[in-house]
């Protein structure tokens, strides 16, 4: 938490910025082991770049550390309800408004307002390019169209193992990471649990660092990650992403710093427009919508559970437990979590949020285990995300249709399929595949709560054509939760 005095409040001899770090936030769930190192390792460099600018306090709740703390301080609109609510509960404490999103709360509310219905990100996004004044000539969208998303769905390059696009610039860990990751050791010891796998550090704990990820991604990736941003290769897990997720949350990267050079790197460096507009598409259009949908949203809105999915996640899942699993596309995305703290949308969607829709599970417990998993996972960027996209469990606020589907989708858009056990072809046996034999199980069990809409017809009239429904749904309430 960084709080700071009012200009002219401060006292003599007492620095401007406090920061606390909690213990205690660490206690109450599993987060991931380089979450944590990254959290903290981003909270001591501001304080090492502040240096006597600021106070760094270390205490054991946020309570704690403001116990002392007499004359008025301001905050940054925080990025949860219940520490919106911790901070609001405090005497002499002003609330800022929110950093690091592009939409403020008040335009977005009057534009959501004005639709008088559901809520479509397609739409939003089209408000805030015109807002904005992004990718824009005049009257006009770049190129003449809005979206060019169509061209940034390729499968990956046939016969490739990895993308033809230099790596992502790692950090180098310094005195502050080692003693981070001493402190984590000791915690551990202490009881303190995590889960996943120690680093080295993968994503910035510095601007300085952000900024230099930033630049070589315009510079060498971003061409790349247009076309292939949706596809997945078992030995690229960074495929041609920008890894930048974690830094704007964390304030280290300004979201419009990062479209602005994208911008440029189209108009001045001939950069291709479907990836530009791809990139913009992520960080103004679905980062901001997922955002503002967060505080639109009602407070009850991550109870939300249409489908009645009653099921636990179970712990393999919950644990990151990859060598349980011998399904070879959430396998390997179980393992790459687990050693890296991070996998990008499509295996957070379609692998990780499918795999749980197909089996019932608790919505509210996978946002918990997606904001505990990732080094980006906070409750704002998981709640609406999960609940809403992945999980379908608002029957469609805020997306048109589940986000379901079997095995020829991650055999078209990945290599996982070759040489796994299953066969994604196959929906009964031994060798019928997990996503495919349970994504018409999970049809089955909620056509009549899914709405009818034409983006489902077709899909409902395959299931119809199944002659063999019955006995699917039989074999995958038999496998259950147990590890594929």
């Amino acid at each position: 938490m960084t709080l700071r005095r009012p200009a002219g409040a401060a006292l003599p001899r007492r620095p401007p910025v406090l920061l606390i770090e909690s213990k205690a936030v660490f206690r109450r769930r599993a987060f991931h082991r380089q979450k944590a190192h990254l959290i903290l390792s981003a909270l001591r460099h501001r304080a090492a770049e502040l240096g006597d600018q600021a106070a760094y306090l270390r205490t054991e709740t946020y309570r704690d550390g403001l116990r002392e703390v007499r004359e008025p301080l301001e905050v940054c609109h925080p990025t949860s309800r219940a520490a919106l609510r911790f901070v609001q509960g405090l005497d002499q404490v002003t609330v800022l408004p929110p950093r690091g999103f592009v939409t403020s709360l008040d335009d977005f509310a009057e534009w959501a307002d004005a639709k008088r219905g559901a809520l479509r990100m397609e739409a939003f996004y089209r408000f805030t390019r015109e807002h904005h004044q992004v990718l824009v000539d005049g009257d006009e969208p770049a190129g003449g169209r809005r979206s060019l998303d169509p061209a940034n769905r390729e499968p990956p390059p046939k016969g490739a193992t990895r993308l033809d696009v230099p790596p992502p610039p790692m950090p180098k860990e310094d005195d502050i990471d080692a003693e981070v990751r001493a402190d984590l050791d000791q915690w551990e010891r202490q009881g303190i649990r995590f889960v996943g796998r120690d680093g080295p550090r993968r994503f910035p704990a510095t601007t300085k660092e952000a900024k230099a990820r930033l630049r070589h991604f315009l510079k060498h990736r971003l061409a790349m990650f247009g076309p292939y941003e949706d596809a997945m290769l078992a030995e690229d897990p960074w495929m041609a992403h920008s890894l930048r997720s974690s830094s704007f949350n964390l304030g280290l990267l300004d979201p419009v710093e990062a479209v602005r050079g994208a911008e440029r790197a189209y108009r001045r460096d001939g950069a291709p427009l479907a990836s530009v507009e791809g990139f913009v598409r992520q960080v103004i259009g679905w980062r901001d919508f997922i955002w503002n949908l967060y505080w639109y949203f009602e407070p009850g809105y991550q109870a939300s559970n249409e489908l009645s999915a009653r099921r636990s996640v179970p712990a393999w899942f919950r644990d990151l437990d990859a060598d349980a699993v011998r399904a070879h596309c959430l396998s390997d995305v179980l393992a790459d979590l687990r050693d890296h703290g991070w996998v990008h949308h499509i295996p957070r969607l379609m692998v990780l949020g499918n795999y749980a829709l197909h089996r019932g599970w608790r919505p509210a417990e996978m946002v918990d285990f997606f904001h505990r998993s990732f080094v980006d996972g906070y409750v704002w960027v998981m709640t609406v995300n999960v609940v809403g996209m992945s999980q379908y469990a608002d029957l469609g606020r805020m997306s048109t249709k589940p986000y379901v589907s079997g095995g020829a989708y991650l055999n078209r858009m990945s290599d996982y399929c070759g040489g796994c056990r299953y066969d994604p072809k196959a929906r009964l046996g031994e060798r019928a595949c997990p996503y495919t034999a349970g994504c018409w199980a999970f049809l089955a069990r909620n056509r009549d709560r899914i709405p009818a809409n034409a983006r489902m017809a077709r899909t409902i009239a395959q299931l119809d054509r199944l002659p063999d429904v019955d006995e699917v749904v039989a074999q995958e309430k038999r496998r259950g939760d147990t590890a594929p």
